[in-house]
């Protein structure tokens, strides 16, 4: 009998060394960032961009060829810079708040968000490269 209960001790003790341990996990954790764009909305938006240090958020619509075009551009983006760049993508005709207030009159237009203001933004469908170089200037 002292058998069980030496071992349910020691069982105890690891689970409270597991719990202990994945709670400086979590108090440690970093916002996850995706690997694939991430669907941004009116009402996420600043939560969003808020949780993040640095975000490109694509603006777009369905209808819009370019937009269409860039977008295995963006989703190359977000594989690429998990974890360091947060990628999400705002549809103007869906969250036509949001682009407003950032005075987005074409598209595909990309804002890149430091510390949750605008830092820089592209317009147009735009080589890989340019998207990256413009990136890479704000992870310095």
């Amino acid at each position: 009998m002292s058998n069980e209960h030496d071992g349910s001790t020691s069982d105890e003790n690891e689970l409270e060394r597991m719990r202990e341990k994945k709670l400086v996990e979590l108090r440690e954790k970093k916002p996850e960032m995706a690997s694939k764009p991430v669907h941004v909305t009116d009402s996420n938006f600043n939560e969003i961009i808020g949780k993040h240090a640095l975000a490109l958020i694509d603006f777009w619509a369905s209808w819009c060829g370019p937009c269409k075009a860039l977008a295995p551009t963006i989703e190359e983006v977000a594989k690429e810079y998990a974890g360091r760049v947060f990628v999400g993508k705002l549809d103007v005709d869906e969250n036509p708040q949001t682009a407003e207030c950032f005075q987005v009159f074409s598209i595909p237009t990309m804002l890149i968000m430091k510390n949750a203001k605008e830092a820089d933004r592209i317009v147009g469908c735009v080589q890989k490269k340019y998207i990256e170089a413009v990136l890479k200037k704000h992870l310095e």
